[in-house]
């Protein structure tokens, strides 16, 4: 497991946010060496940002094409590249650097609709691709620990499910400041050419869509959804009220929004079932709350008395110290990096790697485009698929 993969890079250059945090948790289980890149859309910008990043000058290029077609000729190519660029650009690109045999290590969403979405997952299993995306939130030891726990059927029956994820920064005109002259992330975010369809639901929702899923594994069958662009003359949605009826008679409730003032990063979801209940908050993610019915609600801490291995083997330091949201990205570059030696020395099997795949990306674009179908027609309720 000592060895290193060779780790390539788009988008994620000067000015951009979610690039080094990639870097980072890349780095923190010295597991990659960062080798190759094109890491902006301007060619002067991109070269400009890999001579910073310390990288090679015949492995720094323009733009991803020349990327792809110099690393597809050399013995040392990379393994697998990471794609952090603005949402548009992911299925582009994706598919090409699939195309070539290349492993797909993206940030989400996995691409502006559906009909990319199947084409990225048919191309992975075409070429025998392992393409990880980046739902971060799947790292944190506590969501592993109420995951097993609801495998292991501690919960009973899931019943009732809310999750919710709520932000403020985005409860003025940020995109379209005049005194500011704009913000970057606000401008992509809340283009449709850019970001998609979908706006807050895109950018934020889907984080909770996918821990439900990741949580409990039980299949929407069922969307009802509201969303609403309350501040006026953007594009695309900043709040999302959604409610789910899921395969087995469980119901569910979304909550999305950045224009909640008091509100920074405040993601959370809450599980009932017949026997007990979770809770857990990103904002203090290093507990999780259970209760079983008739019993004290018990506090179970990361790396502490009742965690379980699913959540101490993804724990670094001891209880009481924070970990939490850079350490979450590296617990899912060191899963793939692991599964990525298992492909190489062929015993790759998938069923033991947690981290969100292609198939999970496919998801959260039916989930945002469901919604909108559903908030289009008066909030009816439309089938999930």
């Amino acid at each position: 497991m000592s060895q290193r993969i060779k780790l390539g890079m788009v988008g994620g250059g000067q000015g951009a946010f979610i690039g080094a945090v990639h870097r980072i948790a890349s780095r923190i289980d010295d597991r990659y060496e960062l080798v190759a890149g094109a890491f902006s859309s301007n060619p002067e910008r991109s070269i400009a940002s890999g001579k910073e990043l310390g990288i090679n000058p015949d492995r720094n290029y323009k733009d991803y094409q020349e990327m792809i077609s110099k690393e597809s000729e050399r013995e040392d190519r990379i393994d697998a590249v990471a794609i952090v660029t603005p949402n548009h650009m992911h299925h582009p690109i994706s598919l090409a650097f699939i195309n070539k045999g290349f492993h797909i290590i993206c940030d989400k969403p996995l691409a502006m609709n559906l009909k990319e979405c199947e084409e990225l997952v048919q191309a992975s299993v075409n070429k025998d691709i392992i393409f990880a995306l980046t739902h971060n939130y799947t790292g944190y030891p506590m969501i592993r620990n109420a995951k097993e726990m609801c495998k292991k059927g501690e919960l009973g029956n899931i019943r009732l499910i809310q999750a919710e994820y709520a932000q403020d920064w985005l409860t003025e005109d940020l995109e379209n400041k005049i005194d500011s002259g704009g913000n970057k992330q606000a401008s992509w975010r809340t283009d449709p050419a850019q970001s998609g369809s979908g706006g807050c639901i895109g950018d934020i929702g889907t984080h909770a869509f996918n821990l439900i899923r990741f949580i409990t594994g039980l299949m929407p069958q069922q969307i009802s959804a509201e969303l609403t662009s309350f501040v006026p003359g953007r594009k695309l949605d900043d709040n999302a009220q959604i409610s789910i009826r899921f395969n087995g008679g469980a119901k569910g409730t979304i909550w999305s929004s950045q224009v909640a003032p008091g509100n920074e990063n405040h993601l959370q979801v809450r599980i009932y079932g017949e026997k007990g209940g979770l809770e857990w908050c990103q904002e203090d993610p290093n507990y999780l709350y259970f209760t079983k019915f008739g019993h004290p609600k018990q506090k179970i801490t990361r790396g502490g008395a009742g965690s379980l291995s699913s959540a101490n083997d993804v724990t670094r330091i001891p209880p009481g110290h924070p970990e939490g949201y850079l350490e979450g990205f590296a617990n899912i570059y060191t899963d793939v990096a692991n599964a990525l030696i298992a492909k190489m020395n062929n015993n790759y099997d998938a069923e033991k790697y947690n981290f969100p795949t292609v198939v999970d990306g496919l998801e959260g674009i039916r989930f945002i485009e469901r919604s909108i179908a559903s908030s289009s027609s008066d909030s009816s309720w439309v089938n999930f698929k």
